[in-house]
């Protein structure tokens, strides 16, 4: 090993990653069901779940936290080093699942997203950049549909229904014939003709005109950077856009709905079809949209086709990982994706535990998880691990936003333990669902605090509690918490939704607020209002929901640590995301476009023009 002071980039670097091909045969993956991205990455075909759909499941074990400091309390790292543990200690198959970090936080505030320590996927400058191109995928399909809303909106304005239909429908060699997509359209608007000269001049109006209202265009561009100065901007300023100048904005390419559904579907066709039902906005009649209906979803299969496929990668012990997806989990549903987890469920077999994680505390990405993600894809799992830190507990006891150094005994115990502690075990435990603290160790803790820390989560209802060291030690250093990872999987699972799908929308809100935030109560707003409304008259009632919240407070004021009590929660505007299938509200000011620090991570950030070796990386 190399010294303690090493950074997480030059333990990677220390450490040879087996070639991608060679960890593939271990696995169990046959050689045409991999697609190499270089020596030590690879797509890995779906096909292999009509291979394996016989194998039984493994075990399935969620990572959550408590309600973190803006550092992190070190979910991927627990998660990586739990496999490890459970690979190389206790010889049972294992498998993690993460989510592929956004260029956001790797350039904003958090840096690189692939573990620390002994505890990391390899190499991390490839984890941590680009990838397989997944998101620039992603960013490419978002804004070609961007790109359709404003060209559509101004050929409707600029031409006659015929010229539209002339251009729509072009005759090739002297035949016009309607793309398949244009028939789909055709279907739902109950116009059941195939030959185009026998529509009549009001069935051809009908067909051409999307008459989108430009008030009401849900559908914004993204891009992969905090760019504040890109959540509200005007387009269509060009002479050439004939006056169509309209008020859009960006938001952060992973909270692209586009990045939900591939995060939630379980094949391509459920992709296509997910990608389809798209509401990009509301016709002047007040009818939806979507991206169907622009006529772009089957180009956007296109450029996601191989987006869909999960990228295999390592642990510094050679650990099989997934890496796939990775939308946001105060803004999105916060959880890699279910193909993954069902690729690695059947790859680990019965005897295996496959460790996915979900984002932030446990009211964001585990009630989302649950709610949103085993909804979608049936899988059911068997232990919660809820990852805690010292530095959190005492910052929930009354010490400052981010500890740097020693608060006092006393603020972790009968502060952060019996305050966000206590009341996260609780949310795990409304799903029914064996909860294992995992006390991620800092080597300014002091024992007595570790073992305080673990002592109350027990008596909080924890089934176990432990003290992890897998930074430093890497699986070593897990192997308690494996250990009781692997007793509470034994254990039978009562395992229960929050609401019923069924429940009015507004219900299924407060429902969330009340039962996992603690809010006595919520306020809606009169556009939140009218936006529910609106989904209920189109038949959106009965989708989950999926809320955008800060992170940093069970509540919407991230100044309110521990258990805020009293409040009452602001929904400030609903948006609704059909494909992905969720209704999602936005809580407080919560923004879809982060902003940069005074100081973000570039600075730290750079490349040896000589070795080409990448320094900043954390």
């Amino acid at each position: 090993m190399l010294s303690t002071f090493a950074s997480d980039i030059e333990i990677s670097r220390a450490q040879t990653p087996k070639p991608v091909d060679q960890l593939a045969e271990e696995i169990g993956l046959l050689p045409e069901e991999l697609e190499a991205y270089g020596r030590s990455k690879a797509k890995v075909r779906l096909s292999l779940l009509d291979r394996l759909h016989k194998q039984p499941d493994g075990k399935y074990v969620l990572v959550a936290g408590i309600t973190p400091t803006p550092l992190g309390e070190g979910k991927s790292t627990v998660t990586i080093g739990l496999v490890q543990a459970l690979s190389a200690h206790l010889k049972l198959n294992s498998f993690a699942c993460l989510r592929q970090p956004s260029q956001g936080p790797t350039f904003g505030v958090k840096g690189g997203a692939a573990g620390g320590g002994y505890a990391q996927v390899i190499p991390m400058e490839e984890f941590n950049l680009h990838l397989t191109g997944d998101i620039h995928a992603i960013t490419a399909a978002n804004n070609l549909v961007a790109a359709a809303i404003d060209a559509r909106m101004l050929h409707e304005a600029t031409q006659s229904d015929k010229a539209l239909f002339n251009r729509l429908v072009p005759s090739v060699n002297g035949v016009r014939r309607f793309s398949p997509i244009q028939i789909s359209r055709l279907c739902r608007l109950g116009i059941n003709k195939i030959d185009p000269a026998s529509l009549t001049p009001q069935e051809v109006s009908t067909f051409v005109r999307l008459d989108l209202d430009p008030s009401k265009i849900t559908w914004q561009r993204v891009v992969d950077t905090n760019d504040r100065f890109l959540r509200k901007i005007t387009v269509g300023q060009a002479s050439t856009e004939k006056g169509q100048i309209r008020e859009t904005g960006f938001d952060i390419a992973v909270a692209s709905e586009i990045m939900a559904i591939l995060a939630l579907a379980d094949s391509l066709v459920d992709m296509k079809n997910r990608l389809a039902r798209m509401v990009v906005g509301t016709s002047r009649s007040g009818q939806p949209v979507t991206a169907e209906d622009l006529g772009v979803s089957g180009a956007l299969a296109v450029l996601m086709k191989d987006a869909i496929k999960p990228t295999l990668m390592q642990t510094l012990e050679g650990t099989p990982v997934f890496v796939h997806a990775g939308p946001f989990a105060n803004i999105a549903h916060g959880n890699s994706s279910v193909l993954a987890d069902k690729l690695a469920l059947k790859l680990v077999g019965c005897d295996g535990f496959v460790v996915t994680e979900a984002g932030f505390g446990a009211d964001i990405g585990m009630e989302k998880f649950f709610n949103i993600k085993c909804r979608a894809s049936g899988l059911r799992p068997n232990v919660v691990v809820l990852v805690a830190t010292v530095r959190a507990l005492k910052m929930h006891g009354g010490g400052p936003n981010v500890i740097l150094f020693y608060y006092g005994f006393s603020i972790v115990g009968k502060g952060g333990c019996r305050s966000n502690l206590r009341k996260q075990i609780q949310i795990a435990q409304l799903f029914g669902v064996p909860v294992v603290v995992a006390l991620n160790v800092f080597k300014t803790d002091t024992q007595a605090e570790i073992d305080l820390v673990c002592e109350i989560a027990k008596e909080c209802g924890a089934s176990n509690a432990v003290p992890c060291h897998h930074w430093s030690q890497g699986g070593r250093g897990s192997l308690e918490l494996a250990q009781a990872v692997n007793e509470a999987a034994s254990r039978p699972s009562h395992f229960k939704f929050l609401y019923n799908i069924e429940m009015p929308i507004v219900e299924k809100i407060r429902t969330i607020a009340q039962q996992v935030y603690g809010a006595d109560d919520i306020e809606l707003s009169p556009e939140a209002k009218a936006k529910i409304d609106y989904y209920n008259q189109q038949g959106y009632g009965s989708l989950p929901i999926c809320m955008a919240k800060t992170h940093l407070s069970l509540s919407h004021m991230p100044d309110k640590k521990g258990v805020p009590t009293g409040f009452v929660l602001p929904i400030r505007d609903v948006r609704a995301s059909i494909g992905a299938g969720f209704i999602f509200p936005l809580v407080g000011t919560m923004s879809t476009m982060p902003g940069l620090p005074t100081r973000p991570c570039f600075y730290d950030i750079d490349l040896d023009p000589v070795t080409e070796e990448i320094t900043g990386l954390f």
